[in-house]
């Protein structure tokens, strides 16, 4: 069930600002478990489990989005030149297959470029650059491209489908953060808390966080959790000091996360929830890691900083070659994820004061 339901939310197509597929997917996962589903004026989906009058609130979020790109101009030739939607590194992308979506069809294409047989030799050697590069949906004017339905602003995204490796590992596109929708979702609708749960599934994260930032503010929690992913470490090249976090060790516990030079711009998590998650972990006997990540955030920065502030943490699930068409993961770390999320929230009211 669970390798059901990551198939049909990896293989959705939600770039940042486009996530109507995956809010209908969850949506429709979630009606029949909770008390209340609503969508606000941004797009973030939010349900609600209700604990107890008076019962503090818990806010859980879980991103929608993935990162994906959008049509800027047609060359009058028909092949496209496109914009980021998030964070890319550019040899990530030459050469892979895409989806760009239309309002009359779903469009395939490839990125390409230059061959190297067609290169000066002191071009051979260095990466291509996306302002090199251009999407070949074969068609052979601006016109014709025009007339599928093709327009500046169309969203584009990877094509990527679940597939299964061998010893419970999984490959696809989008993880970052489908799989934390997928945990909120199975958390969502097995838990029995005291407090009152708001799962949010939330837009647009990979372009600065937005949705968490108002879908908080009207939540008004007394505590938040974000569901994420770690990036792992445990391949060839990497140095383990720069990057401890492995698949199959359990879901990841973050520290502190933001810039790289400084951690600045990023989250330092509260107590309050880092020690609930950790305790619960060893009460329970699930493997959890520890990490202090140089390089980016979650939205648990915009939940911290909401109204007079809140307490906030995250737990990740780790994660491989994360913002690329091929990420992987370990299935036993997401079942680990949902266990100790559960259980984290049916105790939380042991450190939430009521409400009045």
């Amino acid at each position: 069930m669970v390798k059901e339901l990551l198939k049909r939310l990896v293989e959705a197509c939600a770039p940042s600002g486009y996530e109507e597929d995956v809010r209908r997917l969850m949506r429709e996962e979630l009606k029949d478990y909770v008390d209340e589903v609503r969508e606000d004026r941004l797009g973030n989906l939010i349900c609600v489990k209700k604990g107890g009058k008076g019962s503090g609130r818990v806010m859980v979020a879980a991103h929608m989005d993935e990162i994906g790109m959008l049509v800027k101009y047609i060359e009058k030739e028909g092949f496209i030149r496109f914009s980021y939607l998030g964070g890319f590194l550019d040899q990530t992308v030459l050469s892979q297959r895409v989806l760009v979506h239309t309002e009359k069809e779903t469009i395939p294409g490839v990125i390409g470029s230059t061959p190297p047989h067609l290169l000066p030799e002191e071009k051979r050697k260095k990466p291509v650059e996306r302002e090199d590069m251009f999407i070949d949906i074969g068609a052979t004017s601006r016109e014709e491209a025009e007339s599928w339905g093709v327009r500046t602003g169309c969203p584009i995204t990877w094509v990527g489908d679940l597939v299964e490796l061998k010893n419970g590992f999984v490959c696809g596109k989008a993880f970052d953060d489908r799989v934390g929708c997928l945990v909120l979702a199975e958390v969502m609708k097995s838990v029995d808390p005291e407090v009152t749960v708001y799962g949010v599934a939330s837009v647009m994260e990979e372009v600065g966080l937005r949705g968490a930032r108002t879908s908080t503010f009207a939540v008004d929690p007394d505590m938040g959790i974000a569901v994420d992913v770690a990036a792992a470490g445990d391949y060839p090249g990497i140095d383990e000091r720069k990057a401890p976090v492995k698949l199959g060790k359990g879901p990841a516990i973050t520290i502190a996360d933001g810039r790289r030079e400084s951690l600045g711009g990023g989250l330092i998590s509260h107590p309050l929830p880092r020690s609930l998650l950790i305790e619960t972990a060893e009460r329970n006997g699930i493997p959890y890691q520890l990490d202090v990540f140089e390089g980016g955030t979650t939205d648990a920065t915009e939940i911290a900083l909401a109204r007079e502030g809140v307490p906030a943490a995250v737990l990740s699930v780790p994660t491989r070659y994360i913002h690329t068409p091929v990420e992987v993961l370990n299935l036993k770390d997401v079942e680990n994820a949902v266990k100790l999320l559960k259980l984290t929230l049916e105790r939380a009211h042991e450190k939430l004061a009521p409400r009045r």
